[in-house]
């Protein structure tokens, strides 16, 4: 029995009609490398075989009885394919905009908590600008409570190959879990429960000295940007269950000489460029604020987490974007700067502290709270935590193939939330990075208008930066 780890579950509980909280990605493949001419029922039956002895791919959530701990693993035993891979089609002319706008509809799209939670969407007739040929897509949806950044793209190994007809990158199948009876279900829970005190004693220590820590470091002048710091835009209220998408590609080669003339880092160069964009975004419709934007950057402590279960191993830490400075050279010395401290800051912290404490989070309790906090549209009367969430996550430096099919493109997105209703994701792929940007509809009806800021602010930055 694998019972969820508190973060994992967390993900479940703040999950909404609104908020959803599945990570999704977009991939576009190309069908004439596949060794067998392309077909759907190919396709299905191929990720079928894959995914097969892959837990993280056939096993569902299972409640514990009263709500008394956080809900288990269990098999599906009727786990069945047709229920996670489908097909459609895009319609004439098949373009760009075509896809962003299926792709956003499937995004808002809860998935079905009875069954494994991942589902993916083989979009066929994709006919991109400047390629010959279609293109297939391959809309994936998973749980966050399943996956985080790192952990997806292990996931992806199982059904990616370095070459067209080779085995998938990893084989190594873990084993299944059980499924519990009632009994074990809720013994399990009261012995957990009666240890939360015990816990609580070991979590509140660390904690308290983090605070005295990060004291002195705001005295000092080092310390990470602070929660509740940011201005207010129109992509920071409550959402709605629609989303618009967007997807962008950059060099990455000219990132890598940006960095190394520099002397910062791929992270600070995209966080720089991200913070044109959104200036140039707002300045468009005389929305941008006087202060500087803030973001909430996920950060993997996979290799420094004590934990060996968990499917979610992350941190965060907060950064200004620097939208309040016009000049991109500007913008990436402070963003450098800033980000060393928060670095700084978040290593002062313990690997685990997020999961520690995302084990008091009562299933009903918490539930509750995150309706109640929607419904009463509370994000709009506080004070603006922060304004979106940025994700850099690495990628693969080579070619992959999906299934025999070349991947051209592989944009992962991240859930939105009440407050900051914008993600942005960039991964590296084989030479490029991928954009990718989600955002409640509503409140940012046109994506696209963000996203195509991104290749012109890296050639700004580019430009003042010189051979």
């Amino acid at each position: 029995m694998d019972r969820l780890s508190g973060l994992d579950a967390s993900f479940l509980y703040l999950e909404t009609p609104a908020q959803l909280m599945h990570v999704c990605a977009v991939m576009v493949l190309d069908p004439a490398t596949m060794t067998a001419p392309y077909s759907f029922a190919g396709l299905q039956s191929e990720i079928d075989l894959r995914v097969r002895d892959v837990p993280a791919f056939t096993r569902k959530v299972r409640g514990v009885p009263l709500g008394l701990d956080h809900p288990v693993w269990v098999q599906d035993q009727a786990f069945d394919i047709e229920r996670h891979v489908h097909r459609l089609a895009l319609p004439t002319p098949g373009g760009y905009d075509e896809l962003m706008d299926l792709c956003a509809h499937l995004a808002s799209l809860p998935l079905d908590r009875s069954r494994p939670l991942w589902e993916m969407w083989v979009i066929e007739g994709y006919r991109p600008e400047d390629t010959e040929g279609e293109r297939v897509v391959v809309f994936a949806k998973m749980h966050h409570a399943t996956v985080d950044g790192v952990s997806g793209a292990n996931l992806v190994s199982h059904l990616c190959s370095i070459e067209p007809d080779a085995a998938p990158m990893v084989t190594e199948r873990p084993a299944a879990p059980r499924n519990p009876g009632r009994g074990e279900l809720l013994g399990r829970a009261v012995i957990g429960t009666a240890a939360r005190p015990v816990t609580l004693v070991k979590v509140l220590k660390p904690s308290a000295q983090l605070v005295t820590k990060s004291i002195g470091r705001a005295r000092r002048g080092t310390a990470m940007a602070a929660p509740f710091s940011a201005p207010r835009t129109s992509f920071n209220g409550t959402i709605t269950s629609h989303r618009s998408i967007a997807m962008a590609d950059l060099d990455l080669d000219e990132i890598r000489r940006i960095k190394k003339v520099t002397g910062t880092t791929v992270n600070d160069v995209v966080l720089a460029v991200a913070g044109g964009a959104l200036r140039a975004y707002l300045e468009e419709r005389d929305e941008l604020p006087e202060s500087s934007l803030l973001a909430t950057v996920p950060v993997s402590v996979r290799d420094s987490s004590r934990r060996s279960t968990g499917a979610n191993k992350v941190s965060a830490l907060f950064t200004k974007l620097g939208t309040d400075i016009a000049d991109p050279l500007a913008r990436l010395h402070m963003l450098a700067e800033r980000n060393q401290h928060a670095k700084e800051h978040h290593n002062a912290i313990s690997a685990d502290a997020l999961q520690d404490w995302a084990e008091f989070a009562a299933p009903r309790t918490f539930g509750l709270a995150v309706r109640t906090y929607a419904n009463l549209r509370l994000a709009e009367r506080h004070p603006v935590v922060h304004n979106l969430v940025i994700s850099n996550v690495p990628g693969p430096p080579i070619p992959l193939y999906f299934m025999g099919a070349r991947i051209d493109a592989l944009c992962p997105l991240g859930p939105v939330f009440h407050g900051a209703g914008l993600n942005v994701t960039v991964m590296s792929n084989a030479g490029q990075m991928h954009v990718g940007a989600i955002a409640c509809r509503e409140s940012m009806p046109d994506t696209d208008a963000l996203v195509r800021h991104f290749p012109a602010e890296l050639a700004r930055l580019g430009a003042c930066v010189g051979s």
